[in-house]
């Protein structure tokens, strides 16, 4: 009984001693290096992940010494529950391409983990000269790079002048990959083009050839361009990001094939235009500017009315062309008729042909004179780019027939072929004069008793308790102490980063004018040159100074994000963060110091 109970003692003293060790491997922080290769040719590419099973912050990476950074840092991060145990991975990875042949090593990472600061091994890397080796494996990101093409497809390269010209961006896939998502890093800005785009609705993805081979091809951005200026044009290119899925070599438990994410940058390139000037042979006096096919025509609601009743008449341009680009003919009326600023229509939609619909100006017209008065032809001149000849339009000319109204004795002249025409002199309606006008006596204004007077009067008493107010305010506010003094810190962080706050959005001067705030920050307030001193020492003399362990962890943790912006791209939302984390640190620092 006593051998037994000495048995069971031993077993619970084991799992009482290896419990907690199982749980400390359990709970044991990895920070690892992974290289894709530690040999590789001077056309080749590195890829290099940082990995960590707890979630960290302020990621530095190495300099990277001897190689050139073309994509990254790409983070990731998975989390899984398994049998009710978590299992998280959080990695930063780089492409990488090498400058020169030897050997180089990637140096040490440090990333701070529940307020500690871990750090990788560093490996050597061989770069040797360049392979040619087909039969090599290739990496996610090879593969990637050999399946994505943008292209910019254009309709016409040599247009004229205002001629319509269709901008359509394709992005072609190799069947091997999948796309997942895709992002604008640079879109163009179409100088010298009046622009219109189409936005695409649906995605379609159509099977065709690529050089040569079969690939898929999907219309991700369509614009039609009309040139303002004659001469070389150049389409700024448009730069996407490309989310993908490749399939590697590795399988499932189910047998289906792994595929492992990327991204690539992938730029349509720049288009040249030749827009040629429209020809001066035969071009009519009247021409606007219209280049397209076009119809003219000219109406109005009514041939016959009354005197000061009113008449619309249309001018209209319908077809295809720049219709938003030239200026409608005016009419040349007869001074009789009053009309009136045209109102302007148009229903124009753009296809990926260009503009087509129809523009008009609507004129409202009185007579004021009793007649018949003309409206002469009206002219109309386009240039066609498909025949590359002017044409010329007129209306017809259209008779008012005003029945009833006033008539003068100067509205009928003799007409040259023996017939009568009536042209009336400009003249304006008359009004009646006013037989009993509103007048006052001059030199009548009397003080006494007036408005002025008894506003003048009371108000001393109405700014009584508004002095009463403002006084009891600023005694309130003057006993803020507290208030006060965040209201000063609020300011003084303002003044600090304000240049910082101007630059949000580009990232490099953003990141220096913050780093130089933060320096500024500190000589102003502890009368020190902060360049002679590194993180740590000041971090030694705010400790000294009683400030918060938080605080300076915030401070210099800034101070690191200034560093890494020189080497590592940083997005908008992150700059954002970064200042207001700056305003908060400095706003709690000033308290404190």
């Amino acid at each position: 009984m006593q051998r037994r109970f000495l048995q069971y003692s031993l077993i619970f003293l084991c799992a009482f001693l290896v419990a907690p060790l199982a749980l400390a491997q359990d709970d044991e922080v990895t920070f690892n290096v992974n290289l894709s290769k530690e040999k590789l040719g001077v056309n080749e590419r590195l890829r290099v992940e940082f990995k960590m099973n707890k979630d960290g912050d302020n990621f530095v990476p190495p300099d990277f010494e001897g190689f050139k950074v073309v994509m990254g840092p790409s983070q990731s991060i998975s989390s899984s529950w398994i049998n009710g145990k978590r299992s998280f991975s959080k990695s930063y990875s780089y492409i990488l391409t090498p400058t020169k042949q030897g050997r180089f090593t990637i140096e040490q990472a440090t990333i701070e983990i529940s307020g500690e600061t871990y750090k990788t091994v560093p490996k050597a890397v061989e770069v040797t000269s360049a392979v040619d080796n087909p039969n090599a494996p290739k990496t996610v990101d090879d593969v990637a790079d050999e399946s994505l093409h943008l292209v910019a497809e254009v309709s016409k390269s040599s247009p004229y002048l205002n001629e319509a010209v269709s901008v359509v961006y394709k992005l072609y896939i190799s069947p091997n990959i999948s796309v997942t998502n895709y992002r604008h890093i640079d879109n163009p800005k179409y100088n010298n083009f009046w622009s219109q785009d189409i936005p695409v609705t649906k995605y379609n993805t159509v099977n065709t050839t690529f050089r040569g081979k079969p690939y898929r091809s999907v219309v991700l951005k369509r614009m039609v361009l009309y040139p303002q200026k004659t001469g070389k044009l150049e389409i700024e290119p448009l730069s996407l990001e490309i989310y993908v899925d490749v399939p590697t070599n590795r399988r499932d438990f189910f047998g289906g094939r792994i595929y492992k994410q990327a991204s690539k940058t992938v730029s349509a390139g720049k288009r040249l235009l030749n827009v040629r000037r429209l020809p001066e042979t035969g071009k009519p006096a009247n021409f606007g500017g219209a280049v397209g096919q076009f119809d003219f025509s000219v109406s109005t609601s009514k041939s016959s009315l009354n005197a000061s009743e009113s008449l619309q008449a249309k001018i209209e341009v319908s077809g295809n062309g720049n219709l938003k680009l030239f200026q409608l003919p005016e009419p040349e009326l007869p001074s009789a008729l009053e009309v009136y600023e045209p109102e302007f229509e148009e229903k124009v939609r753009t296809t990926s042909s260009g503009m087509e619909g129809k523009v008009s100006n609507n004129y409202t017209i009185v007579p004021s004179y009793k007649g018949k008065y003309p409206i002469p032809s009206i002219s109309f001149s386009y240039f066609n780019p498909k025949t590359g000849k002017y044409h010329t339009l007129e209306s017809e000319e259209i008779t008012l027939d005003v029945l009833q109204g006033p008539t003068d004795a100067t509205t009928s002249i003799a007409s040259n072929n023996g017939g009568t025409k009536f042209v009336v002199p400009t003249g304006k309606q008359f009004h009646f004069i006013k037989v009993n006008p509103n007048l006052t006596k001059i030199d009548t204004d009397f003080f006494f008793g007036s408005t002025r007077f008894y506003l003048l009067l009371i108000s001393p008493l109405l700014l009584i308790p508004v002095a009463i107010l403002v006084f009891k305010r600023r005694k309130a506010i003057a006993s803020d102490v507290e208030g006060n003094r965040l209201k000063r810190a609020d300011r003084l962080a303002k003044k600090y980063l304000s240049t910082a706050k101007k630059e949000l959005g580009n990232e490099d001067h953003f990141y220096i004018a913050l780093e130089k705030a933060l320096h500024n920050y500190l000589k102003a307030k502890l009368k020190i040159v902060t360049s002679e001193f590194s993180k740590e020492k000041i971090m030694v003399l705010l400790n000294d100074k009683d400030v918060d362990e938080d605080t300076v962890n915030g401070f210099i943790a800034l101070l690191k994000n200034c560093e890494m912006a020189r080497y590592s791209p940083f997005s908008e939302v992150q700059m954002q963060q970064d200042y207001d984390k700056a305003s908060e640190v400095i706003s709690k620092m000033d308290k404190q110091l």
